[in-house]
């Protein structure tokens, strides 16, 4: 049941990948054709950022065919966490999709060139960007969440950041109509490339704590030492450690029982223990409960007690 999961986790995946690449693609040659036709470098630069995007979910296709793959030797949990390679790959694909457009805009800003005003081509293309991209990133976000993966939530968020660029430009251009001031058309496209890098810093360092073996939400501890206490004849859970495979816990724990126990009445306590950590956490790749008698354990160095 849980590889019959994983396998349609992995097609919601890919498929929403392929949603992306067609979205963007369309979206990133319309604003680029406009830019250049209207005169619009801040459009340009939106275009161009459109561009990046379809980059990623081409990244984001590679990467879930990859993690359907089955563990073998070299690989015995898996290649569930190769979405954290996608994840870096993809925010360096963002940050220097986002410097780009910085030096671009900068030299555009100050290179002394006579500046037009820019064709309402230009609004008309971006106004369509904006709902058009507010769908994709609603998509993209609704399937990570459903499957447990920050790889398409980072891609929600940059599009959702998409949308908040080409608000951005929307602005200018409308200032520069209004205001008659063409400049601000660079302006715009300068203030948009400091926000891409600053997303994909955020996006970078958000997915270190799973890189570290860390947990995101630490309430998972909480949860279980509530599942441990439930269960008879065990007591002094200590050492508990937790880490992130996907978008499941891998967890390992020690506990005390009565020494005097037999092998099969210690396995019995095991996987009550076990039983009761599912029934807590359902997202859980395995549990391993180490059992020692009372008083024997030594000085914890690692995990949560």
């Amino acid at each position: 049941m849980e590889g019959a999961s994983g396998k349609s986790d992995g097609g919601l995946i890919v498929r929403a990948s392929y949603v992306s690449v067609i979205g963007n693609g369309l979206l990133s040659a319309a604003k680029i054709v406009a830019g250049i036709v209207s005169g619009s470098f801040a459009v340009v630069s939106d275009g161009i950022d459109s561009a990046s995007d379809v980059a990623m979910s081409v990244v984001m296709i590679v990467t879930a065919k990859i993690m359907g793959r089955k563990p073998n030797r070299k690989y015995v949990y898996g290649y569930a966490k190769a979405e954290l390679i996608a994840t870096k790959i993809l925010s360096m694909l963002i940050f220097f999709a986002g410097a780009e457009m910085f030096v671009s805009a900068l030299k555009n800003l100050f290179s002394g060139q006579e500046r037009v005003m820019p064709g309402m081509l230009a609004i008309y293309v971006t106004v369509i960007s904006i709902l058009c991209k507010l769908l994709l990133s609603f998509y993209q976000t609704a399937v990570g969440r459903k499957t447990g993966s920050s790889m398409l939530i980072a891609n929600g968020i940059n599009m959702r950041n998409d949308v908040i660029i080409s608000l951005s430009v929307l602005a200018g251009l409308f200032f520069s109509f209004i205001l008659k001031l063409p400049v601000l058309d660079s302006v715009t496209a300068l203030l948009v490339s400091c926000f891409i890098v600053w997303s994909a810093i955020r996006i970078f360092m958000d997915s270190n704590t799973e890189l570290m073996d860390g947990v995101k939400d630490v309430s998972v501890y909480q949860k279980i030492f509530d599942a441990i206490d439930k269960v008879e004849g065990i007591r002094n859970t200590h050492r508990v450690r937790s880490r992130s495979i996907g978008n499941k816990y891998m967890i390992t724990l020690d506990v005390e029982a009565d020494g005097n126990l037999t092998l099969d009445q210690a396995h019995e306590l095991t996987m009550e223990a076990e039983r009761r950590i599912r029934e807590s956490i359902p997202e859980v790749y395995d549990i391993v409960v180490h059992i020692e008698p009372f008083g024997t354990h030594p000085e914890d160095v690692y995990g949560v007690k």
